[in-house]
């Protein structure tokens, strides 16, 4: 059971330290939905995502007014919409208007964001795979709260090349796409390797197939937390370190735990996971590398920043676990450029590069995220990128994606403004040797020989 008691005494955390619920997200299952008939099809998947989340912002709203705990985002995550669609869409125009409807039914029920706009691909694609992919970039460009993700890689099936080489392509053509935006659609797409079907936060969530009807998923996030806990044992040894943010991760996880156990109760939606992610915003403060620096680096990027990454991340599992039997989705630290001021103060300063952030990727709970790259990079480039970062996941059994934005018009020393949580970015060097002959063999890298655990 949760203790209130528990929660009063993260009032501090809350007022003066960044924590907040960073999203309550519904996952509703699309599968009851499928028909030939497009237009059907798009009534359907209005009407049950609109049945099913229309009182989840209000109810999110309400839960945040009656604990005093900020509800940063409400979301939605679906069923990959090519599942969904294989039966209906004919050619990447008819995936358009199912992301047309996603925005409208989004915007209708007043979520931030729709995530599964989604593809499974890890080992080989059907017709209707590939036309979802195809249309990403015109799907991104038409909608402002969709989301979309491929995986296309897994521990157990290996890495899907002609999927990796082919997103290479959607990601250079989503940039073009959405030019006058600053390439923004690249910001909203999620190349991934081992997805878990029940992560609750943007761009990569979808409503994996194993999941119930409907489920309620909370993401809590709290990096300024964490600093200002490692503040007070400045120079005390690693037991201690480890300690504090065992503990600290084990009070943020209980906030998220009573969050999603009302919104599970007052939705009548069972609950599903509690993902306690250290997920940064440009707010001052609210810095994953900030927590780096007071472990003790310099800057993020600085010799130690990989194992000081890799204790973090270990240890807010450790305690996150501690506090929920149900601690699932991403559940660690995230790295993102553009969001983290911190990080963005360290590329700025020359610590930073992007092979010592793939580096950190080994570590982290996710992968490369937000990093803006000049307009220029080529798709195989891309690609490559891509195939390096899967192969991390696939290797070390862990979720890894990429979320590249080579932002149109823009070269090296530029930066980019997104807004929001998205933050500003300065565009990252990427090195210019080339890729061609490898992302362009076609096939599939097999799975890794301790895959094999049946």
């Amino acid at each position: 059971m949760i203790n209130v008691n528990e929660v009063i005494e993260t009032n501090e955390m809350i007022e003066k330290e960044n924590l907040d619920v960073r999203t309550i997200t519904l996952g509703i299952s699309l599968l009851d939905c499928i028909t030939s008939d497009l237009n059907k099809l798009c009534d359907n998947i209005y009407n049950k995502i609109y049945e099913t989340a229309k009182d989840l912002v209000r109810t999110g709203d309400q839960i945040s007014r009656e604990y005093g705990i900020p509800i940063v985002n409400k979301r939605i995550s679906i069923t990959p919409i090519a599942l969904v669609g294989g039966a209906a869409c004919k050619e990447p125009s008819d995936f358009v208007k199912i992301a047309k409807t996603l925005d409208k039914v989004a915007k209708a029920v007043g979520v931030n964001f729709i995530g599964g706009y989604s593809a499974l691909v890890s080992k080989g694609m059907t017709d209707a795979d590939r036309l979802l992919i195809e249309s990403i970039p015109e799907a991104l460009a038409s909608t402002d709260v969709v989301c979309s993700s491929v995986n296309v890689g897994s521990t157990k099936t290996g890495i899907n090349m002609d999927a990796v080489r082919l997103m290479g392509t959607i990601v250079k053509k989503t940039a073009e796409a959405t030019k006058e935006k600053d390439s923004l659609g690249c910001a909203k797409l999620v190349v991934f390797c081992n997805a878990p079907d029940d992560n609750p936060f943007m761009a990569g969530a979808f409503h994996g197939v194993t999941e119930a009807d409907k489920i309620i998923n909370v993401g809590v996030s709290g990096p300024g937390v964490v600093k200002t806990a490692l503040e007070k044992v400045r120079g005390e040894n690693f037991e201690v370190l480890c300690e504090t943010i065992k503990k600290t991760a084990f009070k943020v996880t209980r906030v998220g735990q009573l969050v999603a156990q009302e919104a599970s109760k007052r939705l009548g939606v069972p609950f599903g996971i509690i993902d306690l992610s250290l997920a940064p915003t440009p707010a001052i403060g609210d810095s994953v590398a900030d927590i780096l620096h007071e472990i003790g680096v310099e800057h993020a990027g600085a010799p130690g920043t990989t194992a000081a990454l890799a204790l973090l991340n270990d240890q807010v599992k450790k305690g996150g676990v501690m506090a929920s039997s149900y601690v699932g989705g991403l559940s660690g630290a995230f790295i993102p450029v553009s969001e983290d001021q911190g990080m963005i103060n360290a590329v700025e300063a020359g610590a930073l590069t992007l092979e010592k952030l793939e580096a950190m990727t080994c570590v982290c709970s996710v992968g490369l995220d937000m990093i803006a790259v000049p307009g220029d990079t080529k798709d195989t480039t891309i690609a490559g990128i891509i195939a390096d970062e899967m192969a991390i996941g696939m290797i070390n059994q862990k979720t890894t994606a990429v979320r590249l934005i080579p932002v149109i018009g823009k070269g090296v020393g530029e930066t980019v403004e997104f807004g929001g949580l998205l933050g500003y970015a300065p565009i990252m060097p990427v090195n210019q040797f080339s890729c061609d002959n490898f992302v362009n063999r076609g096939g599939r890298i097999p799975a890794p020989v301790h895959s094999f655990k049946n």
